[in-house]
């Protein structure tokens, strides 16, 4: 497919490096020469200098051939713009990122109005992805699949684990709830793992099941997973105003530190069930005055990754329990496990996904539809959900007749509203949402990816 992608920041650059390496054509705008000349250099891309919203820059990209443009600049107002100018031109569909909290209460109208194929609000999404992991606090990361009904959820193994030196196919008996771990990171080595396969002290795991499942399952396991009852959030930038209200709903009590005065009055008309505190989140003697000690998890979400940092790393040192690190540039990621540092949100990345799970949608498979996509163990694993249609060449033969591709796992079914954990003799059956964990570098699109020969 041909698609443009205005705005290279680190959105854009991201998505870059994740289209282009798909085998799409990709074009990226943006008004800075010199960011154009560096992404055409690190990526096998075409590059075009000039305002994404001028008729004669996006005709210059391409934008009447174009299948999809993506809009991802830092102002709303442009992103809507490009993707107006866009459709007008030819282009097929557009994505825009909106991150006003006005806007986003009129997507739909935006989408009709507007003609905008999908409309992307990092900060929301973020928001989301950390109510998940408060209420499973026992987990580093949670995913959800087939709206809600089943989660991925990624915990560190220490050496006294239950599950350490235990061999995976012994689980469902020993603890005798139906759950199964589909991917795991080990120094550097990822593993897709099989029933042999027996967890270290150090290793990461990724274990798919439903939430009732997976609380029973810890809960056998003698895995603490205390519920969270107070939460401080340190910045109150647009992912602390739509986490506070969002925890505020579950009746968590929230108490939300921000430096600015003006923003701090503004918080405290929005979010009227919270205590907003006027300060400086990086100040020692502040959070330990407003009882930091006592909180069951801390969120930093301020706007300067370094502090972020700092500040996790003092609550962790004061003995919160469970601390949220927000970063917005993806690439220190892998190094803030060396600090002690596990739990990490990238607004940047959880865009990224969202909009690749969208062009891998757009591929129009009659094999299968695609309904979720996450890219996990640092974006090496792609987790993705499936439901499948007559076109999937193995519909209704024994998974264990499959030939399906080495590092690739069937890690869940749904059928109606049964959930299937598969083993040899279960099935895939028209209509069944199915998901398939797999090395990223398999490139799986659809479910006839995952065999070995499948029929084109």
């Amino acid at each position: 497919m041909r698609i443009i992608i205005v705005g290279c920041g680190k959105v854009g650059d991201l998505l870059t490096s994740y289209i282009s390496a798909e085998g799409h054509d990709v074009i990226v705008v943006d008004t800075d020469q010199a960011i154009i000349e560096n992404v055409v250099n690190q990526y096998d891309v075409l590059g075009v200098v000039g305002n994404g919203a001028s008729n004669s820059v996006q005709m210059e990209a391409g934008a009447d051939k174009a299948n999809l443009l993506i809009a991802v600049t830092a102002s709303d107002e442009l992103n809507i713009m490009c993707c107006m100018v866009a459709r007008k031109l030819g282009t097929r569909h557009t994505i825009a990122r909106v991150r006003n909290p006005e806007y986003s209460e009129q997507i739909v109208f935006m989408r009709s109005e507007f003609g905008l194929s999908m409309a992307v609000n990092p900060e929301y999404s973020a928001a989301q992805e950390i109510q998940r992991i408060i209420r499973f606090p026992a987990a580093l990361k949670v995913d959800t699949f087939c709206k809600g009904r089943v989660d991925l959820v990624e915990v560190k193994i220490g050496n006294e684990h239950p599950l350490c030196g235990r061999k995976l196919s012994e689980l469902v008996s020993v603890c005798g709830v139906n759950v199964l771990v589909c991917a795991v990171k080990r120094g550097d080595e990822v593993i897709i793992p099989r029933g042999d396969f027996t967890p270290e002290a150090g290793d990461v795991i990724h274990i798919t099941a439903s939430h009732a499942d997976l609380v029973s399952f810890f809960k056998k396991l003698g895995i603490s997973d205390k519920r969270i009852r107070s939460v401080m959030i340190l910045g109150g930038g647009k992912i602390a105003y739509f986490l506070a209200r969002r925890l505020e709903s579950l009746g968590i009590d929230v108490k939300l530190v921000e430096r600015d005065r003006e923003r701090a009055e503004q918080l405290a008309e929005l979010l009227p069930r919270s205590m907003i505190i006027h300060g400086d989140a990086a100040d020692s003697d502040l959070l330990d005055e407003e009882g930091i000690a006592n909180m069951d998890a801390a969120v930093t979400l301020t706007g300067v990754d370094e502090e972020n940092i700092m500040i996790s790393l003092y609550a962790a040192k004061c003995g919160v329990d469970k601390v949220i690190t927000k970063i917005n540039r993806p690439g220190i990621m892998k190094l803030l496990s060396s600090i002690g540092l596990e739990c990490v949100v990238s607004p940047k990345a959880i865009t990224a996904n969202s909009i690749l799970r969208y062009i891998r949608g757009l591929e129009h498979s009659d094999s299968s539809s695609i309904e979720t996509l996450y890219k996990i163990v640092d974006g090496e694993v792609e987790a993705i959900e499936f439901v499948a249609a007559d076109g999937f060449d193995d519909l209704g033969k024994p998974i264990k007749a499959m030939k399906i591709r080495r590092d690739i796992i069937v890690a869940c079914i749904i059928r109606g509203s049964k959930i299937i954990y598969p083993h040899g003799d279960d099935t895939i059956e028209k209509g069944d949402t199915v998901i398939v964990v797999a090395k990223s570098e398999q490139a799986v699109h659809d479910l006839d990816d995952i065999l070995e020969n499948p029929v084109k």
